[in-house]
């Protein structure tokens, strides 16, 4: 019991009993404080009161002790959650360990713990995970010392001890997502982070963190973050940069393809010119073509790819250099085999020789079956390289681009798919698979022919131009057989072979040569049938080849017909 104060002169206390009063006062509320934190007091019927001591381990688990007055009456319910929306969108991952309770039942489930305390007196002890968190050169360490509630709680006391002096400390009080501070929050003695509040509505809840410097303890905080397209595709703006770096990186190799294609398309630009046919020397008169291609490379040279029509170019020549013979039957063309491969045939033209008729004397276009044209892409391709024309098999370079585009297109498609699973980044998956199916797109485009092979595509282009224009009555008439039928095959590759029998057909029959290696129903035809019958043989064949296609995914193309070039 405390006594009255003595009154000095006047009425008024005496500084002396002031002291004294005072100091008595002070020693009351010392005394009386352990027990205040040891157990909480209820002020009003019906609410409940907490005091909360966490401690924040060397380990980064944060341990806490709550002890819990719970009013009379019916049991009190209380909801822990374990996944706490975080301020990037994402939510923030909380794990309990050491659960234990006095006072009452726990049941913790993977998002939430949840409380059913009994009238009296209770004891909560556990230890979190997740509450520790880097931020720059700090760590924060937050936790929710007291929220989801179903009746009012009137008082809850906190305190946090860290292994450093905290550098901040936030308290938040009040309706979940609010921004209202708490009553009282300090730094106390031994540095420890205090708080308290008065009055929190159920569900409210009440927030306390605190900053510490970075590598207090390790770090253990958890953002988990559900699918959201918009999130995953969003510019952010390390997307924006890496898109930018891809698309760079895109334009260098598309602009490197277009420089090399306008080189080539340059060189062989350069050596377009007038071409000649025939040569004449003191032995006589021969067929020559620009640098000895035959009708079979024209395709590969100019096209950088062996296309059915070559195919027939070929089978044309061998025709006229009587290793075949063509007969048109009533709907149906016969192949006549005249003469066996000897050694003056290359080895697409021995190829070419073997799957039509090899050891039989004649076969129909209807009877050739499914034979296989990779011997003969195989020999024109190994043929083109030797000769200079090319570095390197055409098909091959296309194909390692081809892949290559393609590995990189499903590389982005997979890192798209990790990117947005772990964040806002997609867009740069997506560019990088975009940029692979150009890269696969452009491969068509990639110019493989060397600096002589360009040559020669500009003076096969020269030869185009020379059997369009060329006067033929102006060859030597000795000569015209070996003029017209020697490059009807190049005619034919290069789409003009309408045009190069019409203009022989237009001489006179005295003077026009005579296909013997090309009969219509038992008769040599002339030229004037020739002119219709030759291209609908060649597509009639192309039509035969085109069963036979190259082997999956590769770029190579099917021509079905005698397309120009």
């Amino acid at each position: 019991m405390f006594r009255e104060p003595r009154s000095g002169p006047g009425g008024k206390p005496s500084p002396t009993s002031l002291l004294a009063a005072v100091a008595v006062l002070a020693a009351a509320l010392l005394t009386a404080a352990p027990a205040a934190a040891a157990q909480p007091v209820n002020v009003l019927p019906g609410t409940a009161a907490t005091d909360v001591r966490a401690k924040l381990e060397r380990d980064g688990a944060l341990t806490v002790t709550e002890r819990i007055a719970v009013p009379a009456g019916n049991p009190v319910h209380r909801t822990i959650p374990l996944r706490q929306p975080a301020a990037d969108g994402g939510d923030r991952v909380f794990s309990l360990a050491d659960v234990r309770l006095d006072g009452g039942d726990v049941q913790v489930g993977p998002d939430a713990v949840r409380l059913v305390l009994r009238p009296g007196e209770a004891t909560f002890r556990y230890a979190v995970r997740g509450a520790v968190a880097d931020d720059g050169p700090e760590q924060e360490v937050r936790w929710q010392f007291s929220g989801g509630w179903d009746v009012p709680v009137d008082r809850i006391s906190a305190s946090l001890l860290a292994p450093q002096v905290p550098r901040d400390i936030t308290c938040l009080a009040g309706p979940v997502g609010g921004d209202e501070r708490c009553d009282r929050y300090e730094i106390g003695r031994a540095q420890q982070v205090q708080a308290l509040q008065f009055g929190l509505a159920p569900g409210d809840r009440l927030v306390l963190s605190i900053r510490v410097p970075g590598g207090a303890v390790p770090s253990n905080a958890v953002v988990e973050r559900p699918f959201d397209p918009a999130h995953a595709f969003s510019p952010h703006p390390g997307a924006i940069a890496g898109v930018a770096g891809v698309g760079l990186l895109l334009i260098g190799a598309l602009g490197t393809l277009r420089h090399l294609r306008r080189r080539d398309a340059r060189t062989a630009a350069a050596a377009t010119g007038p071409a000649e046919v025939l040569t004449t020397t003191a032995a006589g008169t021969t067929f020559t073509s620009p640098d000895g291609v035959l009708p079979g490379h024209v395709g590969t040279v100019l096209g950088e790819r062996a296309e059915l029509v070559d195919v027939a170019g070929t089978v044309v020549d061998l025709a006229v250099r009587n290793y075949l013979g063509i007969e048109e039957l009533a709907a149906d063309w016969r192949i006549v085999r005249r003469s066996p491969p000897d050694a003056a045939l290359r080895d697409h033209e021995r190829a070419v020789h073997d799957l039509l008729v090899g050891e039989r004397d004649q076969v129909s276009l209807g009877e050739l079956g499914r034979g296989d044209l990779a011997p003969v892409r195989e020999a024109l391709y190994a043929e083109v390289v030797a000769r200079g024309w090319f570095a390197r098999r055409p098909d091959a370079a296309r194909n390692l681009l081809w892949w290559g585009g393609i590995g990189i297109a499903l590389a982005g498609a997979l890192l798209a798919v990790l990117l947005v699973l772990t964040g806002p980044l997609g867009l740069i998956g997506v560019a990088v698979a975009v940029g692979g199916l150009v890269l696969t797109a452009a491969s068509r485009s990639l110019p493989a022919r060397t600096a002589r092979g360009a040559v020669l595509a500009g003076r096969l282009r020269g030869l185009r131009a020379h059997l369009i224009s060329v006067p033929v009555a102006t060859f030597p008439a000795a000569d015209r057989e070996a003029a017209c039928f020697r490059a009807l095959p190049y005619a034919l590759v290069l789409g003009e072979v309408e045009r190069w029998l019409a203009a022989w057909a237009d001489l006179d029959a005295a003077d026009a040569p005579v296909a013997h290696w090309y009969r219509e129903r038992g008769a040599v035809a002339d030229l004037a049938h020739l002119r219709a019958a030759l291209p609908a043989f060649a597509d009639r064949l192309c039509t035969c080849f085109a069963a036979h296609r190259s082997p999956p995914g590769s770029p190579e193309p099917v021509t079905t017909g005698a397309a120009s070039r």
